[in-house]
């Protein structure tokens, strides 16, 4: 059976991973994956097809972030089908998470997900990212795959207050984009993920006003 194929592959990488994962969230883990493989046929949702490929590229690749969100009220950017804000949101129950994103189609699935699976601590939102003001002044700025730091910080700054930190999901360390930031922002840190039996190289690069 597909569920509990895709169980065995999240508990074999999380092996690997220093994280604490209860039951109850890989169940939810997995029930999420399995919705973004249903909805995937007709919504073209990601264009990782394989649902264990999914519990790769998209479950460990977002939890991983989980122990370097030390506040609670943050906004994904460009999230898609909810990454990784809908696997944080799991894996962090004490904190809130804004899923912004422009496309109808993807917010209704976010939407679904919380419903189904009874995540209340995301609030799945349609708007470009420069069109939106945030009801509270929001912790963090979480941004995978979305743009470079430059336009990121650009889009972005009126999200947060001069507290608030960008953190930016990326590859490999993007040496050249850190060269060329804005002036009045500046790295924090830059952090190493290991992300098990995942190709290629993760890193956070946190960034302050």
């Amino acid at each position: 059976m597909l569920e509990s194929s895709l169980l065995a592959v999240l508990q074999t990488s999380l092996k690997s991973c220093d994280l604490e994962v209860s039951e109850q969230q890989q169940h939810k883990l997995v029930q999420y994956v399995l919705m973004m493989h249903k909805w995937n046929k007709a919504y073209n949702l990601t264009s990782v097809r394989d649902p264990q490929e999914m519990i790769i590229k998209h479950i460990v690749d977002s939890i991983v972030v989980a122990p370097y969100l030390d506040k609670t009220q943050y906004i994904d950017v460009g999230t898609g089908p909810g990454l990784p804000g809908i696997p944080l949101a799991i894996m962090c129950p004490d904190k809130h998470f804004v899923l912004l994103d422009s496309l109808g189609k993807r917010v209704r699935f976010m939407k679904q997900v919380a419903f189904d699976l009874k995540i209340q601590n995301i609030q799945p939102v349609q708007s470009r990212v420069e069109e939106f003001t945030p009801e509270v002044k929001l912790d963090g700025v979480l941004s995978r795959a979305f743009a470079s730091l430059k336009d990121m910080l650009h889009w972005c700054q009126h999200l947060v207050d001069s507290q608030g930190t960008f953190l930016a999901l990326k590859g490999q360390l993007p040496v050249e984009e850190i060269k060329q930031l804005p002036t009045g922002f500046s790295v924090q840190e830059t952090i190493k993920l290991d992300v098990p039996n995942l190709d290629g190289e993760r890193h956070i690069v946190k960034i302050k006003k």
